[in-house]
């Protein structure tokens, strides 16, 4: 038997929503043999608009049980039965959740009739409940009203019972089958088509647009688990009504999925991404020329388009950078914005002090270049390369000077001769110290895949 639903609710997510009616057609695969219907009051103000889309008032519903009065009566239409709704995941999730409010566990199988419908009868210009209905032929008397929806979905029902020559419908109610779980606009074959290699994989909405990007060691086995579960919160709620393509992504390593999901979460912006999004508020060591001539160091937060000699992770790190340079090349500390007194100058040379205009721009101006020169010479610069996508080709990620370059893929049989030689064969990208961090660990990790270029005579790498 089939227990056709359908609910008005007052918001779009269970956890936080109640219901205010609810109707449910028993179906014995040829026709209705029993329907149940009944306003429900939600314990809470019902918005304005929701009242305009369903003509559900509060006053209506004002002396209307509480779901946990009519509970008993629901679960005992549904269990044993399979649930059947048209997005039946939207639908289930709210009976399921208020039941379980109401000390029932509801534990049936499911039936999506948008699903359904475009296996069955493919080619529908729109396969909502109302468009779908009148481009076939299905009145509804009550449309956005419980009872009028419901006897619509089990007209439709019947119809897809009689066209399903290719049991489609057997097919989604065995046991192994996780269709019904899928987002209602998406289709199974981009599921099918996904691979269990390590990867980026892309959600798409209706027309297109990348929603969410994540990054798997198994692209397949990931993007199944995001549709496990009955979470009714608001957040996955809208997650799933959004999803109508998958796209993808392979990579050889997960290493390089991780910098390509980061890559492309900066590029792309897309909506249901939540980490990686936030501000950075690291620092950097910046070089400028005052009026008098004078080369100046300072440490200063990031700021987009700025480009700074040297990258550090907070100020006291870019401070401790610049106490050491100052002291180890004779700098001015008030020209390095150390000492911000009025006070003599504390730096080792008085008696030639810049600040003071004792010493000569060049000569000073050359202390900084060697300062600087001292300073990027510590900045490692090194590749790794590591398993490719294919047996013929490996992955290679470069860090140049302390900083992200890039990545891409190269021949098995590629040798690195040069610097030079190797970045014209890898695509550089936009780092930050999340990417940067994750290949310094990697490599620290796996010293073995490394290919150091401040002593590029060892090249041999085993992967």
């Amino acid at each position: 038997m089939y227990a056709i639903v359908d609910i008005e609710t007052t918001g779009g997510h269970a956890s936080a929503n109640g219901i205010t009616e609810i109707a449910i057609c028993i179906h014995d695969g040829k026709e209705v043999v029993q329907r149940y219907q009944t306003l429900i009051n939600p314990g809470r103000e019902i918005p304005v608009y929701i009242q305009a889309l369903t003509g559900i008032s509060n006053e209506m519903v004002k002396q209307a049980p509480y779901f946990k009065d009519v509970a008993y009566d629901i679960y005992n239409l549904l269990h044993g039965n399979i649930f059947v709704a048209h997005n039946v995941n939207f639908d289930h999730s709210f009976v399921r959740h208020h039941l379980s409010t109401a000390g029932y566990d509801l534990q049936c199988n499911k039936l999506c009739t948008v699903r359904l419908s475009r296996k069955i009868i493919p080619g529908m210009a729109s396969y909502s409940l109302g468009k779908l209905c009148h481009q076939l032929g299905i009145g509804n008397s009550a449309r956005h009203r419980a009872g009028g929806d419901a006897d619509a979905t089990a007209e439709l029902f019947t119809l897809l019972l009689s066209k399903d020559e290719e049991n489609h419908i057997p097919t989604a109610l065995k046991i192994r089958s996780k269709e019904q779980a899928l987002p209602p606009n998406l289709h199974s074959r981009f599921i099918d088509k996904l691979p269990p290699t390590p990867g980026v994989y892309y959600f798409h909405d209706q027309k297109g647009k990348v929603v969410y990007v994540g990054k798997a060691v198994n692209i397949k086995k990931r993007v199944a688990s995001h549709f496990a579960g009955n979470n009714s919160g608001a957040q996955r709620q809208e997650f799933m009504r959004h999803i109508h393509r998958i796209s993808y992504q392979e990579c050889g390593t997960e290493l390089m999925a991780l910098l390509t999901e980061a890559v492309e979460i900066k590029r792309l912006w897309p909506q249901f991404n939540r980490s990686q999004k936030k501000l950075e508020f690291n620092f950097g060591l910046y070089t400028y020329e005052d009026q008098r001539g004078y080369l100046r160091l300072a440490v200063d937060k990031r700021r987009k388009y700025s480009v700074p000699v040297h990258t550090c992770s907070s100020l006291l790190d870019g401070r401790n950078i610049l106490l050491r340079l100052i002291d180890e090349f004779e700098l001015c500390p008030k020209l390095c914005f150390i000492q911000k007194n009025t006070d003599v100058c504390t730096g080792a040379n008085k008696t030639l002090c810049a600040c003071e205009g004792h010493e000569g721009v060049n000569d000073y101006n050359n202390k900084i270049a060697n300062a600087i020169a001292a300073l990027k010479q510590t900045l490692p610069t090194f590749a790794i390369r590591d398993e490719g996508r294919k047996d013929d080709e490996h992955s290679c990620i470069l860090i140049e000077d302390g900083r992200f370059y890039g990545m891409g893929y190269v021949s098995h049989y590629f040798e690195v001769n040069s610097l030079e030689q190797l970045k014209n064969h890898l695509t550089p990208y936009p780092g930050n110290d999340y990417m940067h961090n994750m290949v310094i660990n990697y490599a620290e990790k796996y010293p073995w895949k490394k290919v150091d270029f401040n002593s590029i005579h060892n090249t041999e790498i085993h992967v």
